[in-house]
């Protein structure tokens, strides 16, 4: 049963159901999106990156693997358990919704769907898209594989900074003071500041749960992460992936200025700043934290978008113990815990609607795998999505079992 959720500017969200949404069953939704970044340089790519090239192990192409290979793994779970299913006493319908806006986060994806079509869709929990195997994240040399099922995430707060200084200069003549030097003072100041470690409940576990595959003081440690942070911080540091669980975050993505001609000194500079902030943490506490830093009253701070804080949802509910049930059944011996995203997805307009998430991609990826999301090359191999489906596929039916 398809139903579409509004289609206008560009955007299209559709939902895919095994009952009818009219029914008003409780609804398990597998959420993906079907918008990608643009494809980069495309002479770098060694298939064309729109072909969907399919070689013996591997399927190349942008979005091969964020979102579409994800898409196909909940699509295909789904397919793969209406051959199987009995007809009689559902506990829940089953809905497979692709939505728009994720990359961009504008306002037509899935922000639209829960503003405008929650009550239809009467959702009970919402699995998306996170973290495949973490080993390679977390950089531990064990047997045992290591999965995050995500009950939170860091929330994004992006910002322009802009600086007006009217100069009147040819630039072999430059002035002591003009907007682009005065800005770019104030950026490296900025960007060169430590950000300090945040620990929160979620990503204490995280230590506390990977002391499990450690020995004697280490362990011991990484038990206590609150009581060693001097011996702990400095080695997260050292794995910026691991280390943006714990804190802060902020990039520089794009600089501007508004100069037609090389030889003529701006009158106007900008930046562009791409934040994520750690649970807990307020937007205007971040903001006078930047401003403080910068120290220049006359750069101009604008916030492009930002996201409330969500709830963080149940580690010890059924739902999250059926994922991590069915993992445990692909991958034998895996551990398997909650953790905190590092950037934000589309279930986080789900939890701001009070309904529970869980994100995971429950596969395993190489490290050159997992470089290649939104660059060129990427790429999903083919056993990953044999590994995603019957994963996904053995969580339904613990749902639909009770």
């Amino acid at each position: 049963f398809i139903t579409p959720f509004g289609e206008e500017n560009g955007n299209f969200n559709f939902a895919a159901s095994l009952y009818p949404l009219s029914d008003s069953l409780s609804n398990i939704i597998l959420l993906n999106h079907i918008d990608v970044v643009d494809a980069g340089d495309t002479l770098q790519w060694d298939h064309p990156p729109w072909s969907g090239h399919i070689s013996e192990t591997e399927v190349w192409g942008r979005g091969a693997f964020d979102n579409k290979g994800a898409a196909i793994m909940q699509l295909f779970s789904l397919l793969k358990y209406r051959k199987e299913m009995k007809e009689d006493s559902m506990a829940y319908n089953i809905t497979f919704l692709s939505v728009s806006c994720e990359e961009t986060q504008c306002g037509g994806g899935a922000s639209y769907v829960t503003d405008n079509f929650l009550d239809t869709l009467n959702p009970v929990i919402v699995i998306g898209e996170g973290a495949t195997e973490l080993s390679t994240l977390v950089g531990q040399d064990t047997v045992y594989k290591q999965f995050g099922i995500s009950v939170t995430q860091k929330r994004p707060l992006w910002l322009n900074l802009r600086l007006n200084m009217p100069v009147s200069g040819h630039g072999s003549v430059p002035p002591d003071i003009y907007a682009n030097k005065e800005l770019v003072i104030a950026i490296s100041r900025l960007l060169q500041v430590k950000q300090p470690a945040i620990f929160s409940e979620v990503n204490a576990n995280i230590l506390k749960n990977l002391a499990e595959y450690e020995k004697c003081l280490r362990r011991f440690i990484m038990k206590h992460p609150n009581c060693f942070k001097m011996f702990l911080v400095p080695k997260l540091r050292d794995q910026p992936e691991l280390f943006s669980l714990y804190s802060n975050t902020m990039s520089l993505t794009m600089l501007g200025n508004y100069n037609s001609n090389i030889n003529n000194i701006p009158g106007t500079a900008e930046v562009y700043l791409d934040c994520r902030l750690m649970p807990q943490y307020s937007s205007e506490e971040y903001l006078n934290y930047i401003k403080k830093v910068l120290n220049n009253e006359k750069i101009e701070i604008s916030v492009i978008h930002q996201i409330d804080e969500a709830p963080v949802s149940d580690s010890d509910g059924k739902f999250y113990i059926h994922m991590k049930e069915a993992i445990e059944e692909m991958y034998p011996g895996a551990a398997v815990y909650p953790i905190m995203l590092p950037n934000c997805n589309d279930v986080v307009w789900f939890r701001l609607k009070g309904i529970q998430g869980l994100s995971v991609i429950p596969v395993e990826l190489s490290e050159d795998h997992l470089k290649c999301i939104h660059k060129e090359n990427e790429r999903i191999p083919i056993k990953a999505i044999y590994q995603g489906i019957d994963t996904y596929y053995s969580f339904l039916k613990r749902c639909m079992s009770e």
